[in-house]
């Protein structure tokens, strides 16, 4: 602190500590409040948690035993470890510093309960499964507000990908499925010299007819697929006609991937013998098919990144500016030295 005392009037300058301290304060307040926060929806997960894990004890077993039995649906043992491992990659850009309870969240899970009410009444699992997202959008409402919700959104969305379609929806969407897998492999076949030919759902391979049945319409492919770009969407990050292309990749992809293994189950028919066929098909095949349809996803990924490479230049533009304003400082003069200014006496 300065006095200068001239007509009459005192100037008080501020002190750079003063200032650095109120700011270093501020700063650990708020840091305070972050940690303070923090614990609240540690302390509230806890507490209620044990209700959860209660309650869907037996959703979670159902949910098992479809991973463990059926193949195609093996990936939903990975979605749950990967969702919370997007959340960890995310941590930075959760709102800490924002969240806050909101009693919007007994809203939402009063429709989760709604939903599992349902569930038991009509005897949907798949309804019951979904519940079980839902109440954890309404539990992190409930302790952190909404903007922790939207922080969490991906990873929720990405639940989505461990249950099982409702069988009703599986027969919907396996008519047209079939149709293009039979007339696709029916091509295949025959581009490898086969004298195969496309009746409806049958491929008649010489005198021999290949039914392609609704588990062969390539509907659980398409699905662990589409949860591989949504994975990847969530990890990088990309510009919107590139997500746009990628998503629109998945569904020729999950058609050849399928395709792939309706020819191969067609030539050991043929060549090999109708026992080798059928264990390929239904037991080595779930397990090859994924594999093969993400190496063909990310195969797109680096045939994308090659065709459309990113280029630097905004360190480029920033090392032209730095170079300039180091010039334009160089070509000044300095404000710290004063010319001197002699005066002769007379």
């Amino acid at each position: 602190m300065s006095n200068t005392s001239g007509k009459g009037r005192t100037h008080i300058k501020p002190s750079p500590g003063l200032r650095m301290q109120s700011t270093s304060s501020g700063s650990t307040a708020s840091t305070e409040t972050a940690q303070t926060r923090m614990r609240a929806v540690i302390i509230w997960s806890l507490a209620i948690f044990p209700v959860f894990a209660w309650s869907y004890a037996n959703t979670w077993s159902g949910l098992y035993e479809t991973w463990d039995r059926e193949p195609d649906y093996s990936h939903g043992m990975l979605v749950a470890p990967l969702a919370a491992f997007f959340l960890w990659l995310r941590r930075e850009k959760c709102p800490w510093h924002r969240i806050a309870p909101s009693a919007w969240g007994l809203l939402v899970l009063g429709l989760s309960l709604a939903l599992r009410w349902t569930a038991a009444r009509f005897s949907l699992d798949t309804v019951d499964a979904w519940s079980m997202i839902v109440w954890f959008a309404g539990w992190l409402w409930l302790t952190g507000g909404h903007r922790l919700v939207l922080w969490a959104l991906p990873s929720l969305g990405f639940l989505l990908f461990m249950v099982p379609l409702p069988y009703r929806l599986e027969s919907v969407l396996s008519v047209p499925l079939q149709n293009v897998a039979t007339q696709l492999s029916s091509f295949l076949l025959q581009l490898l010299g086969q004298p195969a030919f496309a009746e409806g759902t049958t491929i008649l391979l010489g005198d021999q007819p290949l039914q392609v049945e609704q588990a062969c319409s390539g509907l659980r492919i398409f699905v662990g697929i589409l949860a591989l770009a949504s994975a990847t969407l969530i990890l990088s990050e990309r510009e919107w006609w590139e997500r746009i292309i990628l998503i629109f990749a998945v569904i020729p992809i999950a058609l050849l991937a399928n395709a792939t293994r309706i020819v191969v189950t067609g030539l050991l028919y043929r060549h090999v013998s109708s026992e080798a066929a059928r264990h390929f098909s239904h037991d080595v095949a779930g397990w090859i098919m994924i594999p093969l349809a993400a190496s063909m996803f990310l195969a797109t990924l680096w045939y994308l990144s090659r065709l459309m490479p990113v280029v630097e230049i905004v360190a480029v533009r920033k090392q032209r500016q730095k170079g300039r304003s180091t010039a334009a400082r160089v070509s000044e003069p300095s404000a710290d030295v004063v010319p001197s200014v002699s005066h002769n006496s007379t």
